[in-house]
């Protein structure tokens, strides 16, 4: 079975839940949010991407 969602609403609950039960103070949340839109554009995309693509295909039991 494939779970497919779109990624905007996997970090929509993760970030509610997150914001809801841990409670980080709002410059935390803007400082992750703005220092991953800004490593998304560098040498770091290809880590990043292998990363996200290895959980996704755990998740969806696709794994090599």
């Amino acid at each position: 079975m494939n779970v497919e969602l779109p990624l905007i609403f996997l970090v929509a609950i993760f970030g509610y839940f997150g914001i809801k039960f841990m409670r980080p103070p709002t410059w935390l949340i803007v400082v992750l949010l703005l220092g991953g839109f800004l490593l998304a554009d560098t040498f770091l995309a290809p880590a990043i991407e292998s990363g996200t693509k290895a959980g996704v295909d755990s998740v969806n039991g696709t794994t090599k």
